[in-house]
């Protein structure tokens, strides 16, 4: 995992938000408000919980090792983003 992290209340974009039209970025589509970090309580697997913008009663959580990996850059060829989730904004 990178040397990277996130805060809560940090807004996060994936990286398909480069694949967007106008109308979509101007609904929030795939951008994402970091809730924070938990943890499995068997397994112990660290998990990152966010939120999505364009559906406020979407709540998401990811391995967090997953949430912060690089694009897979041989499937997505034309994504320029080198993480799959980038901050945003703070």
């Amino acid at each position: 995992m990178q040397n990277r992290s996130f805060n809560p209340g940090d807004i996060v974009r994936h990286f398909k938000f480069e694949t967007l039209t106008k109308e979509e970025i101007a609904d929030n589509m795939y951008l994402y408000k970091i809730i924070g970090i938990a943890e499995h309580s068997e397994s112990k697997e660290k998990l990152m919980v966010y939120q999505a913008l364009y559906k406020k009663d979407y709540i998401c959580a990811r391995p967090l090792d997953m949430f912060m990996s690089e694009v897979d850059h041989d499937k997505y060829p034309d994504i320029k983003q080198k993480y799959r989730f980038e901050l945003y904004r703070q």
